[in-house]
């Protein structure tokens, strides 16, 4: 498949200028999450579209869903995870079966790869991203590696289309977040249970690694069966939001990195998490329902706090 230059010249990242605080945000033991329906199979890479569609990937399918529960199967792409909307509609998804990220019209049709090599090597599984206001979008692709074969990357595709390489040699780089003044990236780090920072120092060129959280372990008294953070978002205050494989939580830091907050996910593996709905103040969480592969859900813990929105704004008719 012919690669593509992906349509980033109007992405701009539309960020809130809500302020919350962290003493606004829910106590823990008053949440709950409240399910939205099942699908066959664990499911994540949950988004929103311009239309406050939003869409989950499970198995080979990605379902497109209303905020009351109502949906449907939108595409079927082979392996899909990450996923993301751009300015023009258009969306980009990470795919495993592909080796790529791949770039699909609105009405789930793939026109090509937005990435499928970085510096004439193939892509080995490409799991989630997270656009650049400037253009362009970094994903992480932890295809093979495990704590004991580090040999996780994560990339940088500009707006002309060219894969860059800008880290190497992590055990499962997972969940990634560029914070809206485009100046730190944070990545989960799955077999680490942490979640590691670099600042940007250009389009594509970050500095050195750092840790930016060490994570909560599990507690097996608790049903607790693994501690892996996947899936990344934030709210306008500029919290963190990790959903933590195996723990049944998301996890808030603050921005130095804290732990502020402790949230059920509903799910056992706890996958993807991010903000939709009116105002941008539901958090929605994908996952496993089970201990062992079998079905996902989609759950919702109505916050009432501001999501930071990542949608770009569409370019004027």
């Amino acid at each position: 498949m012919k690669r593509i230059a992906v349509l980033m010249l109007t992405v701009t990242v539309f960020a809130l200028t809500f302020q919350v605080t962290s003493a606004e945000l829910p106590p823990g033991e008053n949440v709950s999450a409240v399910k939205l329906f099942e699908v066959p199979r664990y499911c994540e890479g949950v988004v929103f579209d311009h239309q406050g569609n939003g869409y989950i990937s499970w198995g080979d399918t990605i379902t497109q869903f209303s905020t009351d529960g109502t949906h449907r199967d939108w595409a079927k792409t082979g392996a899909p995870n990450g996923h993301k909307v751009l300015a023009d509609g258009t969306h980009l998804v990470c795919d495993a079966s592909h080796h790529a990220v791949l770039h699909l019209d609105a009405s789930g049709k793939i026109l090509g790869t937005a990435s499928k090599e970085c510096g004439g090597k193939p892509l080995r599984g490409p799991n989630d991203l997270s656009l650049d206001p400037r253009g362009g979008f970094y994903f992480t692709d932890p295809g093979g590696s495990s704590d004991k074969n580090p040999i996780g990357t994560v990339h940088y595709v500009d707006a002309g289309g060219m894969t860059h390489l800008i880290d190497q040699g992590l055990a499962f780089p997972n969940g990634i977040v560029l914070r809206p003044d485009g100046k730190t990236l944070l990545v989960a780090e799955s077999k680490k249970n942490r979640v590691l920072e670099y600042d940007v120092t250009g389009q594509g060129k970050v500095g050195k690694r750092r840790v930016f959280a060490e994570l909560p372990q599990k507690d097996p008294a608790a049903g607790q069966i693994d501690n892996q953070p996947d899936g990344m978002c934030l709210d306008a205050a500029g919290n963190l939001y990790v959903a933590h494989y195996g723990m049944k939580q998301v996890q808030v830091l603050d921005p130095a990195g804290k732990l502020i907050r402790r949230y059920p996910g509903g799910n056992v593996t706890t996958s993807n998490v991010a903000f939709g709905g009116k105002n941008w103040e539901t958090l929605y969480i994908t996952g496993g329902l089970g201990k062992e592969a079998g079905g996902g859900g989609l759950f919702r813990i109505d916050l009432g706090v501001k999501g930071l929105v990542i949608l770009p704004p569409q370019p004027e008719k």
